[in-house]
Order: C-alpha cells, then sequence, then structure tokens
C-alpha cells in the first residue's frame, strides 16, 4: 500500500530507530513512551568548550539541534548580531516609504489587525510609533464569529468612511486578494504586514512585507508578525535619518517596545530561534519592568506579578489578552496594550479579566463534553487515527484550545467543530495536528471534495467551515485518511527526556545552568527530566485539581513538586497512593520558598515496583 499524501515525508518518523524505552516506560500513565532525547556527545562536548559551560549546557544544546556555530549566539542571543537588514525583507523598503510619506504629511492611516496576542501586539508597536510622531492611528479588528479571520471588503470600506487614507494590515492580508482589490477600488493605500504562509503571488498593495514571501530573501520566516513590525520600525527610523525627517521629540526609541515583541512572539508560538531568541531574550527585560501601562494594568487587576519568564509571558498574560477575541470584544488587547491612560488601562484590563474567567467555564465544560465524545469514539474504533468531535453551542472561540487539549491526551491530530443558533447555522472547526500528518492539506482535500464547505491551514493547525449534517461523513474522512499513520501517532507519544535526576541533585545552582540554556519555547522545547524509584509524601490537593507534595528519594533527599491538573487523572491517583515511581517533570523555581529554592513540575509518571 503506498503511503497516504497526507503524511509529511520531510518528517521521516521511524520509532524501531529511536532505541528502548528509558526506564523501560513503554506506556506511561499519561499513555506516553519514554526515550533520552538524542544527543551527540562529541557536538555536546565542542559546544561546552567552545561556551566554557558545564557539560549539562552542551548537551541541553545538541539536544535542540545547534550547531557549533550557533552556540554562541544561540546561548548569548543578542540584537546586535543577530538583528536582521530591514532592506533583506521583500517590499520594506517601499513599506517604510509609503509609511513615512504619510507620518510626515499627516495623511490618515489606520492599522486593521488580528484578534489574537500578536495582532495586538503588532498593532501596538505602530499606534506608539505614530504617537511619537504625534499621528493617531484608526484601529480595526475583525470579529472572530461575524467577519472571521483577516480583512475583508466591508471592513476596507468601513475604514474608507473613517477617512483612512492608508490602511496597514497586521498578522494578516497576506492572502487576502479578493479585500485588497476591494480596497485598491475604494483608492486605499494598504501595506501589508503578515508572516503566515503564502502559496501564491502577494495581493495587490502598496507593500507586501511578509518574511514567508516565496522571494523574500530575509530568511526570517520564523518570525511572527510582532518581529515584523518591529523591524519595520527600524526600517522607518533610518529612512528618517537618510531623509532628515523626525518628530518634534526626535525619532521614537522600538527598544521600549521589546516587550511586545516579545510577548507577540511568545504567545504565536514562534520559534525561538535566530533573532527571535533576541526578541525574547530582551523583551523579557523591559516586560518585567512593566513600562507598557495596559500590561502593568493587567497584572494588577488578575494579580499576575510582574513577568520574568517565557511561561509567564505565554501563560499568564497570552491567555488574558487573547480573552476578548476569543469570546467578547477582539478590539480590547490591541488598545490595552496601546494606551498611556492608566484610568483606560484598569478599565481594558477589568474587562479582559472577566472575559478570562468567562473563557475558562466556557472552555472547561466544552473540553469534557468534547473528551467524552472522544473517548466513546475511540472504545468503538481504538485505531482510529484522528479525533474529530462536535456538538452545538459549542464556541469558536475556545474550540482550538480545546483541540490542543485532546491532541495532547489522545495522541493523534484533533478536529473540534461548533455550531448554534446564536454562533450562525454553520459550523466551525478548529484542528491541531502532530508531527507528520499535515492537517493543512487533509482539509483543504476534504474542501475540494465537498466533504465540508471550505477549510484549509498549515501542517499543525487548520481551521474550516462545514454544515452540521456533514459532520459524520468528515469524520469518516478523517479516519480513513489518517490509517496509514502509525509511525505518526505512535512518535506523538513518545516524550523526550534530557536526563536523570536525583531529588537531592536538583538544587538551585542545577536549575540556573540548565536556565542558562534558554529562552525555551517553540522550536527549542524546555528541559524535561526523570526521576527513578521515588515516593510521594505529604500529598495535598491545591486549586481546583492540583497536587502539591514531596518527592523522597532511596538515597533520602527530597524535593517539594507539583502536578497541575493531575488530581483526578492517573497520574494524580498514583502520586495519592504513595507507591514507587519514575516521574517525569520540569525544574523550576520554589518562588513560595524564596530564591534558589528548587520544585519539580510533574507532567508524568509510571509504576517502577
Amino acid at each position: 500500500m503506498s503511503r497516504s499524501p497526507f503524511l509529511d515525508p520531510s518528517q521521516d518518523l521511524d520509532v524501531e530507530d529511536t532505541g528502548p524505552a528509558f526506564l523501560g516506560v513503554e506506556h506511561s500513565l499519561t499513555g506516553r513512551r519514554w526515550r533520552v532525547r538524542p544527543v551527540d556527545d562529541e557536538k555536546a562536548t565542542e559546544i561546552s568548550r567552545r561556551l566554557s559551560k558545564p557539560d549539562l549546557i552542551g548537551k541541553l544544546l545538541a539536544g535542540r539541534g545547534v550547531t557549533l556555530d550557533e552556540a554562541d549566539t544561540y546561548f548569548s542571543p543578542t540584537l546586535k548580531a543577530l538583528f536582521p537588514d530591514p532592506s533583506s525583507f521583500a517590499d520594506m523598503d517601499a513599506a517604510c516609504e509609503v509609511i513615512l510619506e504619510a507620518l510626515v504629511s499627516g495623511r490618515k492611516c489606520a492599522v486593521l489587525a488580528d484578534y489574537d496576542v500578536d495582532g495586538g501586539t503588532s498593532a501596538a508597536i505602530l499606534t506608539k510609533y505614530f504617537k511619537a510622531w504625534d499621528r493617531e492611528l484608526i484601529l480595526y479588528v475583525p470579529d472572530r464569529l461575524t467577519e472571521g479571520y483577516g480583512p475583508s471588503v466591508e471592513a476596507f470600506e468601513s475604514l474608507k468612511e473613517q477617512g483612512a487614507e492608508l490602511v496597514m494590515t497586521v498578522d494578516c492580508g497576506a492572502a487576502a486578494v479578493e479585500a485588497l482589490e476591494a480596497a485598491h477600488s475604494l483608492g486605499l493605500d494598504v501595506v501589508v504586514l503578515d508572516h503566515h504562509l503564502m502559496q501564491s503571488e502577494p495581493p495587490p498593495a502598496a507593500a507586501v512585507v511578509n518574511p514567508n514571501r516565496p522571494d523574500c530573501k530575509s530568511g526570517c520566516g520564523h518570525m511572527a508578525a510582532a518581529g515584523v513590525v518591529f523591524v519595520l520600525t527600524a526600517g522607518l527610523n533610518r529612512l528618517a535619518r537618510q531623509k532628515s525627517v523626525a518628530p518634534a521629540g526626535g525619532l521614537p526609541d522600538p527598544m521600549k517596545w521589546l516587550d511586545l515583541c516579545a510577548l507577540g512572539t511568545l504567545c504565536d508560538m514562534a520559534p525561538l530561534k535566530g533573532v527571535n531568541r533576541a526578541f525574547v531574550n530582551a523583551g523579557l527585560k523591559v516586560l518585567q519592568r512593566m513600562d507598557n501601562v495596559g500590561l502593568a494594568a493587567l497584572s494588577q487587576v488578575s494579580g499576575v506579578e510582574a513577568p520574568k519568564s517565557v511561561y509567564h509571558a505565554t501563560f499568564l498574560l497570552g491567555p488574558r489578552l487573547n480573552a476578548g477575541g476569543r469570546i467578547g470584544d477582539p478590539w480590547i488587547a490591541a488598545k490595552l496594550l496601546a494606551t498611556e491612560d492608566r484610568k483606560e488601562a484598569l478599565a481594558l484590563a477589568e474587562r479582559l479579566q472577566a472575559l478570562n474567567e468567562a473563557r475558562k467555564e466556557i472552555e472547561a465544560e466544552i473540553l469534557d463534553e468534547a473528551t467524552r465524545i472522544a473517548e466513546s469514539r475511540l472504545v468503538e474504533k481504538p485505531d482510529a487515527g484522528a479525533i474529530v468531535v462536535g456538538g452545538e453551542g459549542w464556541h469558536p472561540g475556545v474550540i482550538g484550545i480545546v483541540a490542543g487539549r485532546l491532541k495532547e491526551k489522545f495522541h493523534r491530530p484533533t478536529i473540534v467543530i461548533g455550531w448554534g443558533e446564536e454562533l450562525g447555522p454553520v459550523a466551525k472547526g478548529s484542528g491541531r495536528s502532530v508531527a507528520g500528518v499535515n492537517l493543512g492539506n487533509l482539509i483543504a482535500k476534504a474542501s475540494k471534495e465537498g466533504i465540508i464547505l471550505s477549510g484549509g491551514g498549515h501542517a499543525m493547525a487548520a481551521g474550516l467551515s462545514l454544515e452540521p449534517s456533514q459532520l459524520e461523513a468528515f469524520r469518516d474522512y478523517m479516519e480513513e485518511s489518517t490509517a496509514e499513520a502509525k509511525k505518526e501517532l505512535e512518535q506523538a507519544r513518545v516524550l523526550e527526556l534530557d536526563g536523570l535526576l536525583s531529588p537531592a541533585s536538583a538544587d538551585g545552582e542545577l536549575l540556573l545552568s540548565v536556565d542558562g540554556a534558554g529562552p525555551y519555547g517553540a522550536g527549542s522545547p524546555e528541559p524535561i527530566f526523570a526521576m527513578a524509584n521515588v515516593r510521594s509524601h505529604n500529598v495535598r490537593r491545591v486549586g481546583v485539581d492540583h497536587l502539591s507534595f514531596e518527592i523522597l528519594g532511596e538515597d533520602g533527599g527530597k524535593l517539594r513538586a507539583i502536578a497541575f491538573r493531575a488530581a483526578d487523572a492517573d497520574l494524580g491517583q498514583a502520586i495519592l497512593s504513595g507507591q514507587m515511581m519514575h516521574l517525569a517533570g520540569k525544574l523550576k523555581p520554589d518562588e513560595w520558598r524564596g530564591a534558589g529554592k528548587v520544585q519539580f513540575e510533574v507532567s508524568d509518571g509510571f509504576f517502577s515496583k
């Protein structure tokens, strides 16, 4: 039988070549197969010597594909070393010319932003740049439910009515041919600032800046839109110096907005390589100062401390900023990030915090129901290569999150679909995939064959529209199309570990070494370690479903530990049993106990004896 065209041959996954299961864990309490992350020991040693760092640093970098030539800038990423020449981006010089002319002449300008954090941070950077020139930007953010993603004819008509002459689209627009043709006929100039993959020639516009344009030579296809906009501000300043023009207070300093660039990069899961590492490394320092009035207000209202890590930015601030675009007013995040008025910021932050609480409730309800449906289907058809679940009233704003959670739980490509009277008669779906299964191509083919109304996307994430009556046929199509993905699904179960620790060895010095190889994120996964033959002690439930406890080693060593969202799962029940186990997790600072203290964030386990 020939391989399915939806199984990506560029990711040649072969579980048989990955060696024996680490500690003999073939099927853990979360369904994972443990293995040691493959590392070239010789290369790891060379990296350690090049950096004059402990062996662990060399192993962590080598295990993440860092070459000897990349080691210095990977370990110590600086903007000076990694910042690209703006002119290396296709159309960047043209974009700078158009935008600077508008700034100097006073043409009325607008920014049309996507409704997620990357769009919001991109819009905020532009808004602050324009304010430095004493210019105001009209802001437009499409509504997820009524307008969908990206610019539309109606959006450009609305901006034209508001007097806009130049529109900059951020984190969207690269594929909006019809809408941009309409903008041209309306007499609007449009500059597209995007980063999404492009399958065809650029749409008609004054400039289309996108590192993923087929003809772009920047080598920055890994950038988020916030990074593209940040580079644009550098290009604008350079052009302004060449033309000897500047606002009354002097040219703005984009370095003040690195917090926004880092936030957009992290929340959009852009790979942490190249200049993205420098954005995040420097941006987190700016973020910790809380100079941004909106972010300071959001931290205050939500009780989140000044963010100082990737975790804080991605998992504490990110979901709150995304809440408006998911289930409420999509404009709030961009307004909050751009404002310099503390009173307005507090009001916007309060609204976002309330929306985020509502989002969590909606998400939890849908996740419970979707999990039950998926488990029932897998009992019926245990070899199903994909999960497709849907329900009336499931909010389109959270189905992508739920799809991601189910993918992690069941280690299969997952699509979650919702529809209902308030949401419209057409169902909307969002999918997340596993390495080796091209979900975007699968969904595009389903659309072409009339199985669904429309859809497409990337290899790892995609969206679609269909009639509720098409759900069953689409589920069958997905299961049949992934029937050959045996290796891919087996690989999706693999949990890669960076080594073995004992409770006694997990101290502050080790944590500093591990953190030294960061920042960690997409494309540079945070290290996961195993602890063998340990027991849990003094287990207590904290929050809704978390477990806090002590890990006791065979040598008498102790270490504080936390297992999030595990209390009612198999992992949590095993921890509560106090039996001998192998545990897998991450080293984290124990901020409750003070500086230098360490805890183990448990993500998986296995009964060892």
